[in-house]
């Protein structure tokens, strides 16, 4: 028996598109391209997994442990197929950026719709579906069942895209965006996944992460620790985004406290220029935005209205919280050809202004002038470092001339314009293998194959007792890797982790070798074939 799974993976994408006021903030300049250099500290940090995106996949499944489970049809995904959405009144498009070379899905910075407001929403019924806000990494998956039989809710979300809100108190910093789900009077039967992006290094030894919720009269409340253990909620913090389980819509928001000078936040680092240029003078500005899709939004929406053209690919740099300051710097400036004017080759920010950033994007700006109108190509590097901390490199290639300018690409996610997905199209897990899956798991056996070692299987391993206070725990369990997996569709490791789980159950029932050989699993990946 085979089940055949095909599934698209887009990987992670810097996603923009929104709108944001920066300002500049300096604390001291100088005269000439300084750059301390520390000759104990000159690791320049690698690109994230972020900008490695999976290519198309098929997994192909043959497991006499999927056939015990009662899976003997052949069930097909294909990740194009988008079931039918619902506008009301959300006719915005969407892209998404991301540095990966020579893809069919290209677009130029300055084709990028405005878009005045972070909201969307959906109609839901009884099947369930998954709401997306396009290009900021909040979603919303509503499961199966988890809305009544022959009722229908209209679901929005939106991202306060002004001033947090939430005002930290002491060392407490923002993590995340303040997202907003409703409507709040809606009650559903089975948990509903929450994912929002984080800009923290996460390590329990260095944060400690708080997911809070704002209340009917405005001020904010703990809901609980991603650590802690707790019946009414769950956390599970991956390095990018928190996937939480709620029974309950409102607005909720991460914030973490540093437990050491070594927690880190990420912060996102690129550099603009203009368009075109018709003068002597040319303005590079470097930004300086924590590591969430929505605030990258801000800083390219604003770029575009300004008419600025991204010069390079955007790099992650590591800010540590030792209390020491970031310094910005222009290097090997083509001499002859291009000078830098006074007091702008080296800016510095302090460490309070870029830890505690949040929605106001730190931008600095360097003014550039050529001797001659003949010159017209521009090559320097931008040096964005912290103070015994790390740095990165951004190389500037570029030509003033719009015309004889290569354009930095981004790409479009092929399902941006399909923010809400209802019914079977919105899951990765075929409806009828789920319910299998759940059928075996659910019933509690002594040999330790039940819905325990699922969430084993699946990196699960705390707070467990959320998962037994439900009435599916498998359900929940599988939730929660549909909202883990939205981009990438990894139902290879979902089949991995079942028949692990087969495997493991036939040792402990003692069956011969030959018939543990027969169990074995075998799968293919075939790039896409």
């Amino acid at each position: 028996t085979e089940l055949m799974i095909q599934e698209k993976s887009f990987g992670n994408s810097l996603l923009l598109n929104s709108a944001m006021q920066p300002d500049l903030t300096v604390s001291r300049t100088y005269s000439g391209p300084i750059c301390l250099q520390d000759p104990l500290d000159k690791e320049l940090m690698t690109e994230s997994s972020l900008f490695n995106p999976l290519s198309d996949i098929k997994v192909k499944v043959q497991s006499s442990f999927m056939v015990s489970l009662g899976v003997s049809e052949r069930a097909e995904y294909h990740g194009k197929n988008h079931s039918r959405t619902f506008p009301h009144g959300n006719n915005h498009s969407f892209s998404t950026m991301h540095p990966r070379n020579k893809t069919p899905y290209i677009q130029n910075l300055s084709s990028l719709p405005t878009r005045t407001e972070l909201r969307t929403t959906g109609v839901f019924g009884h099947l369930g579906g998954r709401l997306v806000m396009p290009n900021t990494g909040v979603s919303l998956l509503i499961p199966h069942g988890a809305i009544p039989e022959e009722n229908s809710w209209e679901i929005y979300m939106s991202i306060n895209q002004g001033e947090p809100s939430l005002q930290s108190d002491g060392s407490e910093v923002l993590l995340s965006p303040e997202v907003t789900c409703g409507p709040p009077d809606m009650i559903v039967t089975t948990p509903f996944a929450l994912t929002i992006p984080h800009c923290a290094d996460v390590s329990s030894e260095h944060w400690n992460i708080h997911l809070k919720k704002r209340t009917q009269q405005g001020k904010w409340e703990e809901v609980m620790s991603v650590e802690d253990e707790s019946t009414s909620c769950y956390c599970l913090l991956d390095p990018f985004a928190c996937h939480v389980l709620l029974d309950s819509f409102g607005t909720y928001a991460l914030t973490g406290e540093p437990i050491t000078d070594c927690a880190v936040k990420q912060l996102k680092v690129a550099v603009f220029g203009c368009m075109s240029c018709n003068s002597l003078d040319y303005n590079l500005r470097v930004y300086c935005v924590d590591n969430t899709p929505c605030a990258f939004q801000e800083v390219v929406s604003d770029e575009r209205h300004q008419g600025g053209q991204l010069l390079e690919e955007p790099k992650l740099l590591h800010f540590k919280g030792n209390t020491f300051s970031l310094q910005i710097s222009v290097l090997d400036i083509p001499p002859f050809l291009w000078r830098i004017k006074p007091f702008t080759a080296c800016q510095e920010v302090p460490f309070s202004r870029v830890w505690c950033s949040n929605r106001q994007p730190l931008h600095c700006a360097f003014s550039l002038e050529r001797y001659t109108p003949t010159t017209t190509q521009l090559s320097c590097k931008i040096c964005i470092r912290q103070l015994k901390g790390h740095e990165q490199i951004l190389q500037v290639q570029t030509s003033i001339l719009e015309n004889e300018r290569e354009t930095i690409t981004f790409f479009t996610q092929e399902d941006s314009t399909f923010p809400a997905q209802t019914g079977p199209k919105a899951f990765k897990i075929p409806y009828s293998i789920r319910q299998r899956i759940c059928a075996t798991f659910d019933t509690p056996n002594a040999k330790g194959k039940d819905w325990q070692m699922l969430a084993q299987k699946n990196s699960i391993n705390r707070n467990l007792s959320y998962f037994a206070t439900q009435s599916s725990p498998s359900a929940v369990i599988l939730n929660l890797w549909e909202a883990r997996h939205q981009h990438d569709g990894d139902l290879d490791s979902l089949a991995c982790a079942l028949e692990e789980i087969g495997r493991t159950h036939m040792k402990l029932s003692n069956i011969s070798e030959s018939q543990l050989d027969e169990a074995d699993f075998n799968y293919s990946r075939q790039n896409g074939l």
